[in-house]
């Protein structure tokens, strides 16, 4: 028999409409090999590397009467070229047209009847470069060994490693009566399982949600006994169905020469950047900011992933952490001193999740660390946080998909009901790609908090460098002055 959806991926199905589509996904762009790159070979290289995620040839089958979660079953009329699909920009095409249209393509809601997963390749991008736009549901990629269809594509190498050739056959689709007779021996051997699917599906309403985020505030619990409610803000307002993405290219070097200047991590120094800008952003819109005004993140940080080219398991440990961002302070310096000990205070407290934690209260496998935020449960975003800004270490060298270099890579972290604002961030061979995704109507003014990133990381260097050169100052007047040879002369006589 197929296999069932779990009850927190069957509620994210339950949870989304028009508003909050449950898929997380990105883009990513390429510069083509001296051969060139088309649909033709991106198809190729999906029909090679999908037998490596078998879900993405499966389709959601919902149970009769919904007496049980729906299930998992091959779609016996799966066609790749259905989902990889290709598009084009009118050369040479912009950064703000590929912006446009990955935004547009995010809003769109994935189709249910088929497996739930999108990929696009976006041609005609400046210096003849091209695009990859993917999407995949939350519910595909379950699991800390998950892996998603954008992770398998990838090779550490321009020579594209050969598969060999995969004998699926699609196994026939169970019929109502047998999905019924599992579903009634599942009641009869779990009886307390059956009874909350059947009262979910009765109800009309994701209970199982409501229970991920009871567990989210449990382990959450510690962070938050002393915290206030977060503040009002223009992040916090009901949303439409349409989006805007932007996004932002920050040199890694130039987090590094904070950190090691002020002290920290670059996750800190990331966050300086991210709080420095919202502050600015806030005053661009005449909104009140005085001291001691905090806007509250939610934050999967510190997250050692396996190999996007590999696959190795590694140490993975993922930490969620809910972290004030001082933007009422005028000092990028005290900021980032302010953000740097909240971690480590968090740290010290035990207060960070481990991957095994994790995976039982959001579901996520490596994938989908962006989408923190979302599988926390929609419900908590207006009472608990702000904004969520998730940040995944990636590779420090070159990835390839079928010979073609990856130069950048922006993730794109899913809003929830209420939460018009997320930021996602990944690092990559020498880089800091900023995805900044919103509510289309509630922030028509993303471009201006894009700049506002840019000038924020501008003024981290420059207080950095005049902190530099005030401690060269006050060791030069620390040291001793160098004593001077006293010359020797001979004895005056008197004259008498």
């Amino acid at each position: 028999m197929p296999s069932r959806m779990s009850a927190l991926d069957a509620s994210f199905l339950f949870m989304e409409d028009a508003s909050t589509p449950m898929h997380a996904g990105g883009v990513a762009v390429f510069t083509p090999p001296a051969g060139g790159f088309d649909h033709e070979r991106l198809v190729r290289l999906i029909r090679q590397r999908i037998p490596f995620v078998p879900r993405y040839r499966m389709r959601v089958r919902e149970v009769p009467f919904g007496v049980a979660r729906p299930v998992w079953v091959d779609d016996e009329r799966f066609d790749v070229t259905y989902h990889v699909r290709r598009s084009a920009l009118p050369r040479p095409g912009s950064r703000e047209q590929l912006n446009e249209l990955v935004a547009r393509l995010m809003s769109r809601p994935l189709d249910r009847s088929r497996p739930l997963w999108e990929m696009y390749l976006v041609e005609g991008l400046a210096d003849g470069n091209f695009a990859i736009v993917g999407k995949s549901h939350q519910s595909l990629v379950d699991g800390l060994s998950a892996v998603d269809i954008a992770q398998v594509m990838l090779d550490p190498t321009e020579e594209t490693v050969v598969v060999a050739g995969d004998a699926w056959r699609p196994r026939a689709e169970p019929t109502d009566i047998e999905l019924l007779s599992s579903a009634f021996t599942e009641i009869a051997t779990r009886p307390a399982v059956a009874f909350e699917a059947v009262r979910d599906t009765v109800t009309g309403t994701a209970t199982s949600a409501a229970h991920v985020g009871q567990r989210a505030m449990g382990v959450l619990g510690a962070a938050l006994a002393m915290a206030r409610p977060p503040a009002s803000s223009p992040l916090n307002v009901p949303i439409g169905e349409q989006r805007r993405f932007d996004t932002v290219d920050l040199a890694l070097g130039d987090l590094k020469r904070v950190r090691t200047q002020f002290g920290g991590t670059v996750n800190d120094a990331i966050l300086a950047v991210i709080c420095g800008a919202l502050r600015s952003w806030l005053m661009t819109r005449g909104a009140p900011v005085n001291q001691g005004d905090v806007l509250r993140a939610l934050l999967p940080v510190s997250v050692a992933v396996p190999s996007l080219a590999s696959g190795d398991a590694g140490g993975n440990r993922v930490t969620a952490a809910l972290v004030d961002l001082p933007v009422g302070e005028p000092d990028s310096a005290i900021r980032l001193q302010q953000i740097s000990y909240q971690l480590a205070q968090l740290e010290e407290g035990d207060h960070f999740v481990g991957a095994d934690a994790i995976v039982n209260i959001a579901g996520f496998g490596p994938p989908t660390l962006h989408a923190l935020g979302a599988r926390v449960g929609s419900s908590l975003s207006r009472k608990v946080y702000n904004l969520v800004v998730t940040n995944v270490p990636g590779p420090q060298r070159s990835l390839y998909a079928a010979g073609s270099r990856m130069i950048a890579a922006y993730p794109v972290v899913p809003l929830t009901k209420g939460q018009a604002l997320s930021i996602g961030l990944i690092s990559y061979d020498g880089g800091v790609y900023f995805g900044l995704y919103a509510d289309r109507d509630a922030l028509p003014d993303l471009d201006v908090l894009v700049a506002c990133v840019r000038e924020s990381m501008d003024e981290l260097l420059a207080r950095c460098e005049r902190s530099r050169r005030t401690l060269r100052a006050v060791r030069d007047d620390a040291e001793p002055a160098p004593r001077r040879a006293v010359r020797k002369t001979g004895a005056v006589k008197n004259a008498g």
